[in-house]
């Protein structure tokens, strides 16, 4: 192994084009690929920003040669040169029209064979390559998603500087609060039996930010929740985390849509229009079956009920009778895709969400097939067809439910995955909307109670105050949800002020006197000295960069991800700590310790 000596990179590989031919230059990275070919050895080298092509060839030293013959992939190495044309021109690469020409190389460390090629197109389990997740982001596709990720970090603190906010960073070792996910928990070493919060977010530090006289607070946050996992969802992530007093929420909506217009122009060339459109959220899910709905194709949601009210088939009778409805999406031209067969897979989509089935009328040019219409009369087939604007070529997918969360959830999941598999948007097309007017609670089953949709500290709308403790079904929030095709980007709303409404909250929420003082006493003492009127919102950074990226998961824009158990693969973390440290923390483990 060989120190860099004298040597010190000059540039980096896309830095170097025709209009160097001629220089000397020192690159530096990792061996992508040798040919040797007897009397000469072509060398590709990567580094953080591409690839650059080394010649060992002619004008080359017998001792540099033979270095360059015992060079492999992963070597680690450092080469001068001159920057020449190629004879060759690659086309494929920024730097396929020059090489260099090498007269000195260093090779700074070997590399053992790597469980998998270092290559953009491998066909790799995922669990290996976490297990190396140091070798996977060697790879330029994943190296593009961290690029993207600090390029958005670094436009969002220019927008907010650009329009007065200060960046404060609130504590990472918080007190515990109700209602939300679970909290990780810290323990206290130094107060034997107490124990600290990671926050799930920063949203009471921020608020009391605002009471402190900070008109405008953002800052880049880390959030910890101990949830189950999906493909957008990590137990560690990063809010973009913004509040602003003497605001409404238009005034709120206007910042934020600023912020992303900036971003998506400074990154990738976009140009956002803004304003963006505003949907109610009880529009949104009758139209599309969720809350955050991607509106760049169509697939909507069509309510069958008053059709089909009389029919006497059982699946659609009962569910109208338990209180649900029958709803349908029309599936435009795809009869010939969506054959039986087909179908048959989509009953399996729609069962996840709790649909017991999925009935069907396919129209093809040839025939007309159904599951139920025979289970009609005339009249309500005509009726049901109308109502989804029904015609040849296309399939009435339905689904019955008493319960309108499944009718909406099952719906509403068909629809992406039709979407999806038949390729029916743009992946380059970026569809924003504002949702509004979000219910202010919403009833939990198991707990039998109303909870809240967002937090407890969400402002209702005026006019639904006076219902809050007698009928809280009915109330709204000056709430707000940024979406872009189909993904939750952020979600904020406009503050409770009024110390007595956010008792009266509280109260709604099924908080004690003695819970209320115990988890937010310092927040309602705080709202008796003057609270200006404010409001903000956070979103999820590693979703704006996997969307902005064009990747499938946060996974691919965050460097050491967890995965579904939220374990880390590579570190093997979370694992058992030592006894001596569980004895200075005060702390004792129910579970035996077991190997893997």
């Amino acid at each position: 192994m060989e120190t860099m000596g004298n040597l010190r990179r000059t540039h980096y590989s896309v830095a170097l084009s025709e209009k160097n031919v001629g220089e000397q230059v020192t690159v530096a990275g990792y061996v992508a690929k040798v040919r040797d070919l007897g009397a000469v050895v072509f060398c590709d080298v990567r580094d953080t920003q591409g690839v650059v092509q080394l010649n060992f060839g002619d004008d080359c030293d017998a001792q540099t040669l033979e270095k360059a013959k015992m060079l492999r992939t992963e070597f680690v190495v450092m080469a001068k040169g001159e920057v020449v044309l190629r004879e060759k021109a690659n086309p494929n690469i920024p730097t396929g029209m020059i090489e260099i020409k090498v007269g000195e190389l260093k090779i700074l460390s070997k590399a053992e064979t790597t469980p998998f090629e270092i290559k953009d197109d491998i066909n790799v389990k995922d669990e290996l390559k976490l297990k190396y997740r140091y070798l996977d982001l060697r790879r330029s596709k994943m190296h593009e998603g961290l690029v993207v990720r600090h390029k958005v970090v670094r436009a969002v603190r220019e927008y907010f500087d650009r329009n007065d906010f200060i960046e404060i960073e609130t504590p990472v070792l918080m007190k515990s609060t109700p209602e939300g996910a679970r909290d990780y928990v810290v323990p206290s070493r130094v107060q034997p039996g107490k124990f600290f919060a990671l926050p799930q977010s920063p949203q009471i530090y921020k608020q009391l930010l605002m009471l402190s006289g900070y008109d405008r607070y953002v800052q880049i946050a880390r959030c910890f929740r101990d949830e189950d996992l999906r493909a957008d969802r990590q137990p560690e992530f990063t809010q973009i985390d913004v509040e602003m007093a003497y605001v409404d929420e238009i005034d709120v909506q206007t910042m934020n849509e600023g912020m992303v217009k900036h971003v998506f122009k400074e990154i990738l060339g976009v140009d956002v229009q803004t304003p963006f459109p505003r949907m109610p959220y009880e529009e949104a899910m009758n139209r599309y079956g969720v809350d955050k709905p991607d509106t760049r194709f169509g697939l909507e949601l069509v309510d069958l009920t008053e059709c089909v009210k009389d029919a006497e088939f059982v699946v659609f009778k009962s569910a109208i009778e338990g209180g649900g409805s029958v709803r349908c999406i029309n599936a435009k031209g795809l009869a010939d895709k969506l054959t039986r067969k087909e179908i048959d897979k989509l009953v399996e989509v729609v069962k996840t969400y709790g649909a017991k089935g999925l009935a069907y009328t396919r129209l093809t040019a040839d025939a007309e097939t159904s599951s139920y219409e025979k289970f009609l009369t005339p009249e309500q087939v005509e009726a049901v067809r109308a109502k989804a604007e029904a015609e040849k070529g296309d399939v009435i997918l339905v689904v019955a439910s008493d319960d309108m969360d499944v009718v909406y959830a099952s719906l509403g999941a068909l629809r992406l995955h039709i979407a999806k598999k038949f390729e029916l948007f743009n992946p380059d097309q970026f569809n924003f909307l504002w949702v509004t007017n979000f219910p202010l609670f919403e009833y939990d089953k198991e707990e039998q109670r109303f909870v809240a949709k967002h937090h407890p500290f969400t402002m209702p709308k005026e006019e639904d105050i006076p219902y809050i403790d007698t009928d809280p079904g009915r109330c709204c929030a000056k709430a707000y949800d940024m979406v872009l095709n189909g993904v939750e980007l952020g979600g904020g709303s406009i503050r409770i002020t009024n110390p007595e409404l956010q008792h009266k909250m509280f109260k709604t929420l099924g908080f004690t006197e003695e819970r209320i003082s115990e988890n937010f006493g310092f927040l309602v003492e705080a709202y008796k000295y003057g609270a200006p009127p404010h409001g903000g919102m956070a979103y999820g950074l590693d979703r704006l960069c996997m969307l902005m990226a064009h990747k499938d998961s946060i996974r691919d824009v965050i460097a050491f991800p967890k995965v579904q158990n939220s374990g880390e693969i590579m570190s093997g973390c979370p694992d058992y700590i030592e006894p001596k440290q569980m004895d200075e923390l005060y702390i004792a483990s129910t579970v035996e310790e077991t190997e893997g």
